[in-house]
């Protein structure tokens, strides 16, 4: 099973930009879907973004416009810009394959200050 890494977390101002990305430990065309998720103190974990492998995406609504999730296949990458970021953004972002079977990440933390 691949594996895979998120990175690029940290700590902006509401308002901000933040680029996540997800490395894959091989060949991330063997996922055919791929999702970020994020889970804030004290909420469950929330599917906030999807890519399948022949590029199709779909958002949570409260990310919709604001985040863009993007692969590629040659860096085997799946990356999520997210902009105009909020406060109530902050959370851990995991990627996953899609759907996920179980198997997290340490995940990525992202802090929005007010």
């Amino acid at each position: 099973q691949v594996q895979l890494m998120e990175s690029g977390g940290g700590l902006v101002q509401a308002g901000g930009s933040l680029r996540l990305s997800c490395v894959a430990g091989g060949n991330i065309n063997e996922m055919i879907a791929i999702a970020w998720y994020r889970q804030a103190p004290g909420k469950q974990r929330e599917l906030v973004a999807t890519i399948t492998r022949g590029g199709s995406t779909t958002y949570a609504d409260p990310v919709k416009g604001r985040f863009t999730i993007s692969r590629d296949n040659i860096a085997d990458t799946v990356y999520l810009q997210m902009n105009s970021l909020k406060p109530e953004d902050t959370a851990v972002y995991y990627c996953s394959k899609y759907p996920n079977l179980g198997t997290w990440g340490q995940g990525t933390q992202v802090t929005i200050a007010s």
